[in-house]
């Protein structure tokens, strides 16, 4: 063999320059035809030779690099995805093989090396010497940047001496062209914003303010550069660290006045921090003189209509100096000010129309009647005080007309949506196959998908493997081979797809032999709810390559998963007909999605198979899930076993299981480790515990008998990594309520933790079937708590989803909330904040049937220390103005409105007090 090839297959990459420095041009580039076919070779060896297959990458990478006489060649080899997945860049071999080329080829390469935006950062120690070498003009992409950035903070931690930044940076040769670029980047470089101590010696703010100081860096590009970065927007991590540093320049009043334009964009657009910044530059400069009030006016106009009520303030407040200090502004401020009557907030709204009032001359009719006209804009009760201040816009010929009837306003019931009828061709199949393999597809495309497998393949299955070989050729484990494939090692209709290409064996595809639930705890409800798709697909595979099914008993009728009594009936008895025995997953999971209608009960038992007395079973009172149980939670609760009711079994029991013997009881999570210190005590929640289903602890394949165990809040702790979105929502569509009490901890934890993304279910679990219950309720009213916005936002929409459908029960959402409130969960700002969201759809009664039962613990206790109290009373009222809701006020409201001083509580639980006696 060929020494240098044996090198490479070998991985002594250290030995590769001293073998390939004697090659001539024509030996190089046959070897690189060799090296070329090695290249192809390893690509299509399966994950069982990845230990031989990372040995020989580097070599293989500097071969060839060494081999390539073009640098544009030679770089696109370097910056190869195969050759570099997991291997570290051999920066020393590289340098050493290709030291001694021609400076303006090297030069040439490190410049494409650069412009690779996969590469260029990882690159960056090689691109640096390749120009050092070269001697040429140093490259200024993004990801080159990005490289020299992180080099520098990373350079003084290699060495024994921990150089501070300022010194590094004075002693790079490229930082003079370099530091400019920091603020074109399209991304600013993440090492910039690792130390955020201004007192600590790699802080790059002040390091770079220094530079300016000492004129190695020219101020003006650095501030130019700080403003246009903070302009163009981003992260708030990046946004912070050029607010930073423009902080530290400490900008003159001349370069402050020279930039109002960009102040008064940044106060308009930019996020509440920066916002704020730019407001208090826009403050000295109006305090000095520099902002004309039609320039004010102008930013006025649109500070005033951001959400953000302490930068509303500052501004009706900036407004307020400008008009005392100069009264004839008025023309041009006060409508500015009249921006704010339209602020969600009603005390922003009371407080600019005191402004307006108060600066309004009595005889400048045209002004009073353009804010009159404005004040439509106010809620309910501050328009009648507008109304009597400013005079009415109503014309007299018309005479005083009353307010239209309230009529609350709900966004339309989602439509149930069918899946698309009839069985897909086979082009259609693939199609769906490569969409939910490639891109996790939801419930339809996947039960779509997964159906048409089994029916081509039944059908011929030839055809279909011919037909995914040519779409799916770009899969891990390679369809085109021959070699068998480790199931284990497959996801999703992989699994189906491999064995529709004989790519797995039959005997491995039996129960016991696939992990279903990867990453979860094995008691954790998304294990269990994983290893009901994973049994399915691993039975659909079986079946494939042992005794092909026609088609699938559990493919849904609509998109949310359910499946329509009557079509499973149809179904069945086309089973009967063809005298195809079901797969045992397959029919169980089929019964967990039928939708639970007693009147299928007869056509079911007529079919006069084991499978139809079942379903008989099951529509007649056998597939109820079981209830549910509530409870507060002890400071260390321990696991609560709720004991099972009783439940009619099924009338015969599953004959020919697959999945083997009934599954041996759960194996506990673990000895407990007592010799860590104590954790303090976990506050006191909510929780719901399911007893267990007994029909299908019992009675269904071992792979669906997680379903039926009993589950604790202990047994549901896990974490919310495992969840599987919509395909495993769609296992129990017709049992959300169920769903909603295993979901509760998770929605918990976004509540009282830090944990993002609990609330994105909730929507999609409304829409799902069976009774909206309790633990729906309770659990919909935990996310209007959710620490972050995007989660409340959820919870509001399962909320108007419910009431859209009828199915919502406000009030005890409400009484929920109260009980939520009084431990803490959810907390009053985060509840208003959702509740207006709710309200500003044009909800206003839904909201205030909900508020009005949960606003009694905070009242109850006078709510002076509660943060938020007051916002959320000024929602109810708005509500209350709004609908027109009329009955008892809640339970210490009256207490709260007659308490002395001018807080936003008492202010609001007398304007809520007054809405409420208005309307009876």
């Amino acid at each position: 063999m060929n020494p240098i090839l044996e090198a490479v297959r070998e991985g002594r990459t250290d030995q590769l320059p001293g073998l390939l420095k004697p090659l001539t041009a024509p030996e190089r580039q046959e070897l690189l035809a060799r090296l070329a076919l090695l290249r192809a070779e390893i690509r299509g060896w399966d994950w069982s030779r990845w230990r031989e297959r990372d040995r020989i990458r580097s070599a293989l990478l500097v071969a060839g690099a060494g081999c390539h006489t073009g640098a544009t060649a030679a770089a696109d080899w370097i910056g190869a995805h195969d050759l570099r997945e997991g291997q570290e860049f051999p920066t020393g071999p590289l340098l050493d093989l290709l030291a001694d080329r021609d400076p303006g080829w090297l030069g040439e390469l490190a410049h494409h090396l650069a412009e690779n935006t996969a590469t260029a950062e990882a690159d960056y120690p090689l691109v640096r010497e390749l120009v050092r070498i070269a001697d040429c003009p140093v490259p200024t992409t993004d990801a080159f940047v990005h490289g020299w950035v992180r080099s520098i903070f990373t350079m003084d931690r290699a060495r024994s001496t921990h150089s501070p930044l300022s010194i590094v940076l004075r002693q790079d040769p490229y930082a003079r062209e370099l530091v400019p670029l920091l603020f074109t980047t399209a991304e600013s470089p993440e090492a910039l914003h690792w130390c955020s101590d201004p007192t600590a010696p790699n802080h790059w703010p002040s390091e770079l303010a220094a530079l300016a100081q000492e004129g190695i860096v020219e101020r003006r590009v650095l501030v130019d550069g700080c403003v246009a970065r903070l302009r163009r927007g981003g992260r708030q991590n990046q946004l912070k660290f050029f607010l930073a540093m423009l902080t530290r320049l400490e900008l003159t009043p001349t370069e402050e006045r020279e930039r109002t334009a960009d102040w008064i964009e940044l106060a308009a657009e930019a996020p509440s921090p920066l916002a704020g910044h730019a407001q208090q530059v826009l403050v000295r400069l109006a305090d000095a003189g520099g902002l004309p009030a039609q320039r004010l006016a102008q930013m006025s106009g649109a500070v005033l209509r951001r959400p953000e009520k302490k930068l509303v303030r500052a501004q009706l407040g900036l407004l307020g100096q400008a008009l005392r200090r100069d009264p004839a502004t008025r023309h041009t401020l006060l409508p500015a000010v009249a921006v704010a009557f339209g602020h969600e907030d009603t005390t922003l709204q009371e407080r600019a129309l005191g402004l307006a009032v108060r600066y309004l001359p009595p005889a400048d009719r045209e002004l009073r009647r353009e804010l009159a006209l404005r004040a439509e804009a106010l809620s309910p009760l501050h328009r009648r005080a507008a109304a009597e201040l400013l005079g009415s816009t109503a014309s007299p010929a018309a005479g005083a007309c009353a307010e239209p009837a309230y009529a609350e306003v709900l966004p339309p019931a989602p439509v149930p949506r069918r899946l698309a009828s009839g069985p897909p061709t086979l082009a259609g199949t693939v199609a769906l196959v490569a969409a939910s393999v490639t891109a996790g597809e939801p419930t339809a495309v996947f039960e779509s998908a997964l159906d048409g497998l089994v029916r081509h393949a039944h059908h011929d299955r030839a055809a279909l493997a011919e037909a995914l070989r040519a779409a799916l050729g770009g899969l891990r484990w390679h369809p085109g081979g021959g070699r068998p494939v480790d199931p284990g090692q497959l996801t999703g209709l992989e699994l189906v797809v491999a064995a529709v290409l004989d790519r797995v064996r039959a005997p491995d595809l039996l129960p016991g032999r696939t992990a279903h639930g990867d990453g979860c705890r094995p008691d954790c409800v998304h294990a269990a709810l994983s290893a009901v798709t994973a049994a399915r697909l691993a039975e659909a595979a079986h079946r494939v390559l042992t005794d092909p099914l026609p088609f699938l008993l559990a493919t849904p009728t609509w998109e949310t998963g359910s499946l329509e009594p009557e079509e499973l009936v149809v179904r069945l008895a086309a089973y009967r007909r063809l005298g195809t025995g079901p797969g045992q997953a397959d029919f169980a999971q089929a019964l967990l999605r039928v939708r639970r209608s007693p009147g299928a009960v007869p056509a079911a038992a007529a079919l006069g198979t084991p499978e139809g007395d079942r379903l008989a079973a099951w529509l007649a009172g056998a597939g109820e899930p079981p209830a549910v149980r509530r409870r507060v939670t002890d400071p260390f609760p321990d696991p609560l076993r709720v004991p099972s009711p009783d439940r009619a079994p099924f009338t015969a029991p599953f004959t020919t299981p697959l999945t083997g013997p009934a599954a041996a009881p759960d194996p506990q999570s673990g000895p407990r480790r007592w010799d860590r210190p104590p954790r303090a005590a976990a506050p006191r929640r909510i929780v719901l515990e399911t007893a267990e289903r007994c029909v299908v602890r019992e009675e269904f394949p071992a792979a669906f008998r997680g379903l039926g165990r009993a589950h604790t809040e202990s047994a549901r702790g896990c974490s919310p990594s495992c969840a599987g979105g919509l395909v495993q929502q769609s296992v129990l569509p017709e049992d959300r309520e169920m769903q909603a009490a295993w979901l509760l901890p998770e929605v918990t934890a976004g509540a009282t933790a830090r944990e993002g993304g609990a609330g994105a279910p909730l929507p999609r679990l409304a829409e799902l079937g069976g009774p909206a219950g309790p633990a729906l309720h309770l659990t919909v009213a935990t996310g209007l708590g959710a620490r972050h916005a995007e989660d409340r936002h959820a919870a509001v929409d399962a909320l108007l989803l419910l009431a859209a459908r009828g199915e919502l029960d406000a009030p005890r959402v409400g009484r929920d909330l109260a009980e939520l409130l009084a431990l803490g969960t959810v907390k009053p700002n985060r509840l208003a904040e959702a509740a207006r969201t709710a309200a500003a759809t044009g909800a206003y009664a839904t909201t205030w049937a909900v508020l009005a039962q949960a606003l009694t613990p905070l009242l109850a206790a006078g709510g002076a220390a509660v943060r938020g109290t007051g916002e959320l009373l000024a929602v109810a009222a708005d509500c209350v103005e709004r609908c027109g809701a009329c009955g008892p006020a809640p339970a210490g409201l009256a207490e709260a409105a007659a308490r002395s001083g001018s807080s936003q509580l008492v202010r609001q639980a007398r304007r809520l007090r007054a809405a409420l006696t208005a309307s009876s």
